[in-house]
């Protein structure tokens, strides 16, 4: 494929997390790294023009941002964008904290709940929508996939589909019916191996939710995803042929 994509990241220059994000979503996209391009949210937020340059807009995790705090800086003007580009039907798949920016942006609720985290690899099932979405339907109806979150979604907006959920965390995925847009609280461009190495890296961060023990049952949490591994790939298959 000669597509190009814009990758929106909300994370430190120093933090490895960032380059790996971006390997992450061009190797499940099936792209080579350099058609995959990244931009900082810490610095700017990209226009709508600036979106429309490229072929789809994806959005990743956040190591330090949470959207039920609203404390990514211009997190209005990110908003704004992202109720743009649904407004306008621009191909994107968001993951993640980027999940969390496209329900609060369409007027949905995110929430703070570290009680029920889900950091590891985890039981998702697809709903009656999920399906029957020509993205999901060749999911099982219950399948693996990698998680590492303290917010969740209470609440979708109006005028989505809600395409599966966890034991602790009803909101899972969501589509915008007629237009190429798909999200999931998961993350579909991580893998055991990967995700595992992100838990690691951001430890001290959850040391505050976390004893030795939750420590430990959660590095043994993590296993294989292999279907919810080929969502983007999907995507991008889909969108674009």
């Amino acid at each position: 494929m000669t597509v190009k994509i814009l990758l929106l990241q909300a994370r430190h220059a120093d933090d490895d997390a960032r380059l790996e994000e971006h390997s992450s979503f061009a190797n499940m996209a099936g792209v080579a790294d350099t058609q995959v391009i990244p931009y900082g949210l810490l610095a700017s937020t990209p226009s709508l023009a600036d979106v429309r340059r490229y072929d789809a807009l994806m959005v990743g995790g956040s190591g330090d941002y949470y959207v039920s705090k609203g404390n990514l800086p211009n997190f209005q003007a990110v908003l704004g964008l992202l109720a743009d580009v649904v407004a306008v039907g621009q191909p994107m798949f968001a993951s993640c904290f980027g999940f969390q920016l496209l329900v609060s942006a369409l007027g949905g609720e995110i929430v703070y709940d570290a009680h029920h985290a889900e950091v590891g690899t985890y039981d998702v099932t697809l709903t009656e929508n999920g399906r029957s979405d020509d993205l999901f339907n060749f999911l099982p109806d219950t399948f693996r996939a990698q998680l590492g979150r303290k917010d969740r979604a209470s609440r979708l907006p109006d005028g989505v589909l809600h395409l599966a959920s966890s034991e602790n965390a009803p909101f899972q995925a969501l589509c915008v019916p007629g237009k190429p847009i798909w999200a999931t609280q998961f993350h579909p461009e991580l893998t055991k191996a990967t995700n595992l190495a992100r838990f690691k890296r951001y430890m001290t961060g959850y040391a505050s939710i976390m004893d030795e023990v939750e420590v430990e049952k959660t590095l043994a949490r993590f296993d294989e995803s292999p279907e919810a591994n080929q969502l983007i790939g999907r995507f991008m298959q889909l969108v674009f042929g």
